[in-house]
Parts: C-alpha cells; sequence; structure tokens
C-alpha cells in the first residue's frame, strides 16, 4: 500500500472542515460570516490563496474567526526550523485552518483549533513533510465539566492511533501554551503536536482529521450549556483582563503567529485570532476564594481532567 497523500485530498478535507465548522457555528449564533476569499499578489514572497472566514458583534460570539490557507515559499521562517535545523533554507508548501472564537458571555471559554500541514523540499535531499495542530480551551470561570468532556473528547479522537498520543500530546499542549514570562498557563490546554509524520503519511493524516473532526464535538456542547447563564459587569472585567493574557501569548509564544508573519503571510488572516476587547490591569489581586483567584488556583495549572 502506498504512504503517499495526495495534496488536493488534504486541501479538500481542510476547506470542507471550515465549511463545516462555521456552518455549525451559525446553527447558535446567526450572524452572519463576512467571507473574505484572498490570493497573494504575483512578485510577492509567498505566494498561494485562502479563506477568511469571520464573525463579529454577535449574540454569542464576539468574534469568531475560521480561516483556510495555502501556500508556497522560497524558504521555510526560523520559526518552522528551530527544532529542524536541516531544513533551514529549504522550500515549503503549507496548508491548514485555522480558529480562535471569543465568546460574549464570560462563562463560555474562548476556544483554538488548528491542523495543517506542511511539505519542505530541501536542495538535494528527498522531500518531508509533516502535519500538526491541536485544540485547547481558555476559561475566563472554569467549570469542571467543561474541562473533563473537552480531555475526553481529545483523548477519544486520538485513542484509535495509539493509547500513547493523548498522554503525550496532552502534556505537550500544556507545556506549548504557557505564558513562560509570567510562568502562568494559557487555559486548560487540550492537545498538541507538531512534526509528526511518524504513523506513516496515511495514517498521520487520518489522525489529523480525526482531530479537527473531534472539534465540534469537544466544544459545542460547552457552548450550548453556558451561553445563557447569566453574567456581571464584574465578570465581564475579569473577561476581558485574561483576554490579555491571550494575546499576550499569540504576539509572544505562538509559533503559528511568528511563522505567518515571519513567512509574509496575509496579516489580517493572521491575527483574526485577536479579541475585539481586550484590558489589562497592573498587578492585579482577586481575593482569595473568588472565582476569579480560583481559575489561576485549580484550573490554570497542568492537571489530569481524565
Amino acid at each position: 500500500m502506498s504512504d503517499v497523500i495526495d495534496i488536493a485530498q488534504v486541501r479538500g478535507y481542510l476547506t470542507s472542515l471550515q465549511a463545516r465548522i462555521t456552518d455549525a457555528l451559525n446553527d447558535i449564533d446567526p450572524t452572519p460570516f463576512v467571507t473574505d476569499a484572498w490570493e497573494k499578489p504575483a512578485g510577492e514572497k509567498l505566494q498561494g490563496n485562502g479563506i477568511t472566514k469571520i464573525m463579529e458583534g454577535g449574540p454569542v460570539f464576539e468574534r469568531a474567526g475560521c480561516g483556510f490557507s495555502h501556500v508556497t515559499g522560497p524558504q521555510l521562517p526560523p520559526s518552522a526550523t528551530q527544532h529542524r535545523p536541516e531544513l533551514a533554507g529549504a522550500p515549503f508548501e503549507a496548508m491548514g485552518v485555522s480558529l480562535v472564537f471569543h465568546p460574549r458571555n464570560p462563562h463560555v471559554p474562548t476556544v483554538h483549533m488548528n491542523v495543517r500541514m506542511i511539505a519542505a523540499k530541501p536542495e538535494g535531499k528527498d522531500p518531508v513533510a509533516w502535519f500538526g495542530g491541536g485544540m485547547d480551551l481558555t476559561p475566563y470561570y472554569g467549570h469542571d465539566e467543561d474541562a473533563v468532556h473537552f480531555h475526553q473528547t481529545c483523548k477519544d479522537a486520538l485513542d484509535p492511533f495509539g493509547s500513547a498520543l493523548y498522554p503525550r500530546f496532552k502534556t505537550w499542549c500544556d507545556q506549548y501554551f504557557c505564558n513562560k514570562h509570567r510562568s502562568e498557563q494559557r487555559g486548560v490546554g487540550g492537545v498538541f503536536f507538531d512534526d509528526f509524520a511518524e504513523l506513516g503519511m496515511v495514517r498521520s493524516f487520518a489522525m489529523l482529521q480525526s482531530v479537527g473532526d473531534a472539534f465540534l464535538k469537544a466544544y459545542l456542547p460547552i457552548v450550548h450549556r453556558r451561553k445563557d447563564q447569566p453574567w456581571t459587569e464584574h465578570e465581564r472585567d475579569f473577561q476581558l483582563y485574561r483576554r490579555g493574557r491571550y494575546v499576550e501569548f499569540n504576539l509572544v509564544w505562538d509559533r503559528g503567529t511568528h511563522f505567518g508573519l515571519q513567512s509574509g503571510g496575509r496579516t489580517e488572516s493572521i491575527l483574526l485570532s485577536m479579541p475585539p476587547e481586550v484590558r489589562w490591569s497592573y498587578q492585579r489581586r482577586d481575593p482569595v476564594g473568588s472565582p476569579e483567584e480560583r481559575l489561576l488556583s485549580h484550573f490554570l495549572v497542568p492537571r489530569d481532567w481524565v
């Protein structure tokens, strides 16, 4: 059996996934997505095209962006070769779907998901390709049952490909989605993987599809459970403050953001993950035992949820 995948097959899956996710979101929030199909102009360093879909100002989602991109470039940027120095300077092809949903209700968590494939063609060597992605949950007011559900769904998606994958990718997620300059987790985690092809290309792609297909099952039940929960201006203020940590991670640590900007990607699409409103406070301290303090002490620490 051939262990080769068709680029068109990967692209077809990713564009279908984007459409399925945005359609499902409109079943909860009818605010129309703006669809922005784009193409990099000839002569630019990066070539390719994509579809950015974004909803803003909805009753459930204050901002929800879901983008597909498929680009080629003359050389991999530093963010993609820090663990693969042998590929420095190699031309590449990359495609993926990335999303971040920022809810209006502080009791609904923000969510991020990304699935991608990158292929490189180093001079004088065989082409190499790998997959990456995952999903993670960032609550403002934590609920154990939400974190358990999210992690269990991630585990269920990975178990058919090996029982060791979920604990490995869960730990990887905890290590990656951390604001190291604050020694603070971004959220309750999920799963994360990168430079992955160890199951062979066909089976690794199947694993990627299982993760992508699990996203709606992992997130939508939480949205339905929390979206109509009453909230106060105090809780809204805390949500905006915690969104600041999200911005810090994306700009300081996120390899996907760095890859896009370093490779000459489309800035407007790369930064669709930014929340529409955010607030910073100097050395904020919440009372011990408050729901706000419990977010840090109980939820924003690496822990086994399943």
